[in-house]
């Protein structure tokens, strides 16, 4: 594990007065819905946490029964939990991706093996190890932005393989494609996390999906009160229609502001990766570490890309951020670029 600080994310890289490309969180601070619900849930916080409301309301938002739900405090601790819970497994992770399941992997005894996918980083299910039994795969991937069509990770269910598919950044994508979180397959263990879209990083808010018998041993192995009253209270605002509504109208303008940043890097030489489908590019400019520095200096800070297994120095991540502050940065890179 000592060759990737799988630690590093990109909160580290923002600093007091830097426009924040860095951290893959949309908005600047929850909606006034949002923040009108948990202002209201305040009155309840003498009380111990409760969950029940939040289950049956993601079971809803994704047609699945409520044995099927499990709400975590954000995605980070189902990984702990399914590290936890699945001691013992011939894991694989699927790389570059989100390094924290490799990082709750290794915390839990485990020595997970890598599979590392090039550019333009298509997942081929031949290249995952027959033996393998605990899978984690990011849908759309970070930092490479690469969306994976369902069918490809389908074909990696195996009987007694458990797949864990990161679904974080998918209520990103308009119409949400490819998703699997309405599908009630054996061995598939789903991940979504509220923190993108709605600017609650703070809250810790999220959930998985998978069959009853692995919903239970994952409750068994979860810390008692793991998810606030206030977290609970923002997944069932997050899963009514009407935000449903509201959070596919942001990833539309999330893709326009996407496609104006992919334009003005290659308008600029700059080589973007994949074919971006998340609200986040990856790029590689040669002395891209260099450039990263000199960003700063202007006011910029943007993620680097070399704590992630399969990218290097040279590699970087940049958060989609609105037209104005899209334009003004592109102006700033340009100057920093190599002649």
């Amino acid at each position: 594990m000592a060759d990737y600080d799988l630690h590093h994310h990109g909160d580290r890289e923002v600093g007091d007065g830097l426009v924040d490309l860095a951290v893959n969180v949309r908005l600047p601070e929850p909606p006034e819905w949002l923040r009108h619900e948990l202002a209201g849930a305040l009155r309840d916080l003498a009380a111990y946490p409760d969950p029940t409301a939040a289950t049956e309301a993601v079971a809803t938002r994704h047609g699945r029964r409520p044995e099927e739900v499990l709400v975590t405090a954000g995605a980070a601790e189902a990984f702990t939990l399914l590290a936890t819970a699945f001691r013992g497994r011939n894991a694989v992770v699927v790389h570059p991706q989100f390094t924290e399941p490799e990082a709750a992997l290794w915390a839990a005894g485990h020595e997970p093996r890598r599979v590392v996918l090039r550019p333009d980083f298509t997942l081929d299910p031949a290249l995952v190890p027959e033996d393998a039994d605990l899978v984690f795969v990011g849908n759309p991937t970070n930092p490479t932005s690469v969306l994976h069509p369902a069918a490809t990770l389908e074909a990696l269910l195996r009987p007694g393989r458990v797949l864990v598919v990161d679904e974080a950044f998918l209520d990103a994508v308009p119409g949400e494609p490819e998703s699997l979180a309405g599908k009630a397959l054996s061995g598939l263990v789903v991940l979504r996390s509220l923190t993108k879209t709605w600017g609650i990083a703070g809250l810790r808010a999220g959930y998985l999906l998978a069959e009853p018998d692995v919903v239970r041993r994952l409750k068994a192995v979860q810390p008692p009160w793991s998810v606030s009253t206030l977290a609970a209270r923002a997944v069932v605002a997050c899963c009514r229609p009407a935000a449903l509504d509201e959070a596919d109208k942001l990833a539309v303008a999330a893709e326009r502001d996407r496609e104006r940043l992919v334009a003005g890097l290659r308008d600029l030489g700059v080589e973007v990766l994949g074919e971006p489908r998340a609200p986040f590019v990856l790029v590689k400019i040669p002395g891209a570490q260099g450039i990263r520095e000199r960003l700063r200096e202007e006011g910029y800070a943007v993620r680097r890309g070399d704590t992630f297994p399969g990218l290097d120095g040279d590699h970087l991540r940049l958060a989609v951020r609105d037209e104005a502050t899209t334009s003004a940065f592109l102006r700033v890179l340009a100057r920093l670029l190599p002649a």
